[in-house]
């Protein structure tokens, strides 16, 4: 092998190899290192010595448990060759290649074509924004048919994979490629040519996919594919600030711990030192100040790198410096991860491929758990998806595990690395968790000498979009180093469901508020309240059970598609098709991974081993039986003393814990104890909880009440006989009836005054230059019964009718008020503003959505005047509250109306309950002229036909 390959050439490309099981992968990786000259004997896998089956495990076998890197010279360019595990067991492994790779090199079996496992390998190819070669192995086999190929990798994958062999037409080949970008067709068409460099830029950017047809075991075609590596590849460009992806964490055989990175940027020298802080060195004293007191700098490491290894095959290299491109193993660090992100290196994506089954792990009677435990989590730094979890209640360990191969390799690998013979007991369904609307939690911890609280909004997230956080607090509320902490607690742990204890998903936690206390709070503290919000959040949201699902391709004999489409509904699956090719029958479809496990052991009964079954993982669904599952579980989440549901709270001197029911209702008390007091002047909540904005809107209304007065200073209360609703009436400006302050009524006076209604509170009017109010037209209609049920009949009918309440509505508060809706479907739609009577209706442009346009205006005009936002869509509720206006729900402005309508009818009553209702009396004097000559018109009309009437 060339020792001096690596270190001294400057351009460096990182190549991948990945295949679906026994498609030739490792063979064709033995071809290239051979004829490159990077090693001398050509081994194979049959035969047990191929150079990159570095483990006797691998080698027994015939199978890439682990990936490898070896090195080979392309022309004047250093390429790393990554031959990763074609196993679906081990397709985890895979995937973490896959975060440093710059060209992919995709190897499907001529005689087996695109199989499942090749439709995962390019989704997640196209995931990671990977270019992609293609190798068509084994085409020395019979059967095989390179147009029928090329035709099946166009239908099945992309239509842009075009075949890049010599013996072909050019002229065809250069108008196919031509077909894949506008701008280079037309190019095209000018001068009649393509060139090199617009090829390369084509397979850099995903828009054309060269395949390449051979067989690696006969070395046939092999070369060619070589060259075409060389020639349209090109070397991708490397900032000069450091930067290092962590892929793989392993061990060698002295036990040494090694952690593979591919340096993307600048240049990493041996005794260099290593940290997790993004901004090493440009931190202010005070940041670092502020994340000594917050906790957070115990979780900052730094380490010095004592070793740089170059390895190709089971040898290595050691060497002083690497450059930007270089894939090499570090020794010396203790605390990095597989993902992690180094220098300008953020951390990784969420893995896709994860395990969907977890087993008991089952030690012999002399064995001590927790010892045994503690070197399965060093396992674990090897292969995260692992997820060893030790189950203080049963007294157990458990893992999760990708299928049966993996749990053979398990077990051979536990008993060579630590001589225990381990068993796996019978395997689980791993299950998930979510929400399906959004929901406030809230978390305090406040024991004697400690405070923290924490307001989190947790919303639904897409399918398979994991966990995501953000803050939207402001540091006014909370200072950064705080905020950062709650942040850091929301990534450091994995939280758990309350239906069975479940890992939670797709969703995104945001914090909203929260509050320190200057003396007492401690980095532990926001812990505890982090944790405890997250709880309280999914005991009162609506959490839904999330079940594995496959996708699956059935290909079966024509004649048995009847036992087919009769099996999957039974296994609550769907399908489609069926599909005929030849006379075979192909299905597909999605099914939940519990009720297909062992599907393919009666398919091969019952089509005599003609039909075969693939299934990939889709992701989480719904449970399709959640009810029988959360029974069967029994989980209790108020039992589970390792993650509360409730709070904390300070009364006396002492803490007492508060459910999580009733949470809410003592965020506000006064605890009477001293070094508490303080404390317990809590900032306004200013997150969202759809749920308790209906059921409590007493409480609702207090914390309107606290916003305002955060923001506009102390609302001043006339008396304690009404309570004034919060934003509706300023000092010195009229009150109800258009009384003065200083007037009986505004006191509460009940002699004809109307001030006391049914809930005890009056709505005051406003002058129109002190408020405006902006409301959501169709989140308001479909939020109140009865205009939805009349917009499923006539959407125009409900509109119109919102339009007339609110006027009623303006024409007491005297408000500027804006009616908004949606017509951001409208196609060419520029958007409308129109006056109904009294009020503005906006009508909102194309692309432009109602949340938008309120947004916009609250951010132009919620700094000069105090604006109020109808809606209870709960993200633009704390949208809205950022930008300094108030929010009112649709169930708030509902109950207003019903209270202006209320006060109307008593000023009615009171002013005509002597008697007779005069009319004139009320007129002003040109409008009783009228109605007098009116009078006596109607008068002489009857005169004039009373006989009539009487013949």
């Amino acid at each position: 092998m060339d020792n001096t390959t690596g270190n001294k050439a400057e351009k460096h490309i990182c190549a991948g190899l990945l295949a679906h099981v026994d498609a030739g992968k490792t063979t064709l990786a033995e071809s290239i290192l051979y004829l490159t000259g990077s090693i001398r004997k050509f081994g194979r896998v049959d035969h047990q010595d191929a150079f990159l089956d570095t483990f006797a495990l691998e080698r027994a076998r015939g199978i890439t448990i682990f990936s490898k890197q070896a090195e080979f010279m392309l022309d004047d360019t250093c390429v790393t060759l990554l031959d990763t595990p074609g196993h679906v067991d081990f397709s985890a492994e895979m995937e973490r290649t896959l975060q440093v790779l710059d060209y992919a090199v995709l190897v499907i079996s001529g005689t087996d074509g695109v199989q499942g496992h090749v439709i995962t390998l390019w989704r997640l190819l196209k995931r990671y924004q990977i270019p992609v070669f293609f190798w068509i192995n084994k085409m020395d086999q019979p059967g095989t048919d390179r147009q029928k190929l090329q035709r099946e990798l166009k239908n099945r994958l992309d239509e842009r994979c075009l075949y890049f062999g010599k013996d072909q037409d050019s002229d065809v080949f250069l108008e196919n490629l031509a077909m894949c970008d506008e701008e280079l067709l037309e190019n095209y068409l000018e001068t009649g040519g393509i060139g090199t460099e617009d090829i390369r830029s084509l397979i850099r950017n995903r828009k054309v996919f060269p395949c390449y047809y051979g067989s690696a075991l006969r070395m046939e075609g092999v070369e060619e594919f070589l060259e075409g590596l060389a020639h349209y590849s090109c070397c991708p460009q490397y900032p000069e600030g450091f930067g290092a992806r962590i892929y793989k964490i392993a061990r060698d055989q002295q036990g040494n711990r090694l952690t593979y990175m591919k340096i993307t940027g600048g240049s990493l020298k041996v005794k260099a030192l290593l940290t997790n802080r993004h901004d090493a060195g440009r931190s202010s004293e005070k940041e670092q100040a502020d994340m000594a007191a917050s906790g957070q700098k115990d979780r900052i490491w730094e380490e010095k790198v004592d070793q740089i290894r170059i390895y190709s095959g089971p040898q290595y290299r050691a060497v002083q410096e690497v450059t930007a491109g270089t894939v090499c193993a570090v020794t010396g660090l203790t605390k990095t991860f597989s993902g992690d992100g180094l220098g300008i290196e953020t951390e990784a994506e969420i893995p896709v491929l994860e395990p969907v089954l977890t087993y008991q792990i089952q030690l012999p009677p002399d064995c001590d758990l927790h010892t045994v435990f503690l070197k399965l989590r060093m396992l674990e730094e090897e292969i995260p998806e692992l997820h060893m979890v030790w189950v203080e209640s049963a007294g157990e360990i458990h893992a999760q595990v990708m299928g049966e191969v993996q749990i053979e390799i398990l077990k051979s690998l536990i008993r060579e690395r630590f001589g225990v013979d381990v068993e796996f007991g019978s395997g689980s369904i791993v299950y998930k968790e979510t929400i399906q609307s959004p929901v406030e939690g809230v978390g305090h911890f406040e024991p004697l000498r400690h405070y923290a609280e924490v307001h989190l909004l947790l919303e639904p997230g897409e399918p398979g979009s994991g966990l995501a956080f953000d803050t939207a607090c402001s540091e006014d509320v909370l200072d950064r180093n705080w905020q950062r902490l709650v942040l850091t607690h929301l990534e450091e742990k994995e939280h758990i469901g309350v239906l069975t204890g479940s890992p939670i998903t797709d969703m995104k936690i945001t914090l909203t508020a929260g509050r320190a206390h200057q003396k007492h709070t401690e980095g532990g503290d926001f812990r505890q309240a982090t944790y405890r919000a997250v709880r309280q959040g999914l005991k009162t949201g609506d959490c839904v059970l999330l079940e594995p699902v496959y996708e699956y391709r059935l290909e079966i004999p024509a004649e048995k598609v009847g036992r087919a489409l009769s099996d999957i509904p039974k296994m609550c699956g769907t399908f489609s098709g069926p599909e005929t090719d030849g006379d075979m029958s192909i299905l597909t479809g999605s099914c939940p991974v519990v009720t297909m496990r062992d599907y393919q052991t009666e398919v091969t009964t019952y089509t005599g081993g003609r039909g075969r079954l693939s299934c990939t993982l889709k992701g989480y669904e719904p449970c399709h039986n959640a009810g029988e599952v959360i029974g069967s579980v029994g989980y209790d989440s108020e039992k589970d003393l390792d993650n509360p549901t409730g709070s904390v709270f300070c009364s006396r001197g002492a803490g007492f814990v508060v459910s999580w029911d009733r949470v809410r209702d003592f965020m506000h008390v006064e605890s009477g104890f001293d070094s508490c007091r303080e404390a317990k002047g809590i900032e306004p909540d200013t997150s969202v909880n759809t749920g308790w904005s209906e059921a409590s809107p007493q409480v609702d209304e207090k914390e309107l009440e606290e916003i305002f007065a955060r923001t506009y200073g102390t609302v001043k209360r006339e008396s304690p006989g009404w309570v004034r609703t919060p934003g509706r009436t300023q000092k010195g400006r009229s009150t109800e009836h258009g009384e003065r302050p200083g007037s009986d009524t505004e006191h509460g006076g009940r002699a004809g005054s109307g001030s006391d209604s049914s809930r005890g509170r009056s709505i005051k009017q406003n002058r129109p230059e002190d408020e405006y109010l902006l409301v959501d037209g169709y989140n308001i209609i479909f939020a109140w019964d009865d205009l939805k049920e009349l917009a499923k009949v006539n959407i125009e009918s409900a509109r119109n009718k919102l339009m007339d309440i609110l006027c009623n509505y303006q024409g007491f508060l005297k408000n500027t008020l804006i009616l908004v809706f949606d017509a951001y479907k409208v196609e060419g739609g520029q958007g409308e503003i129109s006056r109904y009577h009294n009020i503005y209706v906006v009508y909102t442009k194309e692309a432009e959505t109602a949340d938008q346009y309120i947004e916009k205006t609250v951010h132009r005009i919620g700094r000069r005047y105090k604006v109020t936002v109808a809606t209870s869509d709960a993200t633009e509720q704390v949208i809205i509250l950022g930008q300094g206006a108030r929010r009112l729900s649709a169930r708030g402005l509902k109950e207003e109306i019903g209270l202006i309508n209320e006060q109307i009818r008593s000023v009615i009553h009171n002013k005509y309950k002597g008697g007779r209702n005069y009319l004139f009396e009320y007129l002003p004097e040109d409008m009783t002229e009228i109605m007098e000559e009116v009078r006596l018109g109607r008068k002489t009309f009857e005169m004039d036909h009373s006989g009539q009437d009487a013949d």
